[in-house]
């Protein structure tokens, strides 16, 4: 490797770092909420990541344009950034949405969805400190395995929240109609994650 080539493999560890970081500062916000208006300073922590994801995403689109040899296709390249450039905003706005629906209360079922989101990028964080040797690794296929099955759960959790919503919580209009949406969004993040990981299931078939 050429002392000045641009390492994708360390940009996308970055990117699912930041991820990670994101679905802690989620956690704990759920973990320790009291009033929406106290988010202020939490969104702006998980703006910064954001910021830095930004970053790092358009580092790796400058450097994508111009390398020669890219390590596997320029566009799969790029696709990658993109959709782990996705979760990221997908977390932050899910923070964002309580926020600006001012919730009030926390449900049991948001606290479990933010654990299989936590779960889900924790495996692709994993998948990505493994990615740079991706052509002798054996534990690729596992984590594809563990995403799907998050997603797979992040699916049956969002249909029982849901359902649990509109029969058992629905005395509260406006309860129901904030939190559908922010479990819509919760089940965004569970998708972006499964969908970065058939993007680096697609580049292992390819090379």
């Amino acid at each position: 490797m050429g002392k000045n080539k641009f390492n994708y493999f360390k940009a996308y560890e970055k990117l699912t770092g930041l991820a990670v970081e994101e679905a802690d500062l989620l956690i704990e916000a759920m973990r320790t909420f009291t009033d929406a208006s106290g988010y202020s300073d939490t969104m702006e922590q998980m703006h910064e990541f954001e910021n830095k994801g930004d970053d790092i995403n358009h580092d790796i689109f400058t450097a994508a344009a111009v390398d020669f040899m890219p390590p596997f296709d320029r566009e799969d390249v790029v696709a990658l950034a993109q959709a782990l450039d996705n979760v990221l905003d997908y977390i932050d706005d899910v923070l964002g949405h309580m926020y600006v629906y001012d919730i009030r209360t926390m449900p049991e079922d948001a606290l479990r969805f933010s654990g299989l989101i936590k779960k889900s990028v924790k495996a692709l964080d994993h998948m990505m400190c493994e990615f740079h040797n991706f052509k002798k690794n054996k534990k690729f296929k596992q984590l594809l395995v563990d995403i799907n099955s998050y997603e797979e759960e992040a699916d049956s959790l969002y249909q029982e929240a849901m359902r649990r919503l509109h029969t058992e919580d629905n005395d509260d209009i406006m309860h129901v109609l904030v939190w559908s949406r922010i479990y819509e969004r919760m089940e965004k993040c569970c998708d972006a994650t499964e969908h970065a990981a058939d993007i680096v299931s697609t580049i292992l078939l390819k090379n």
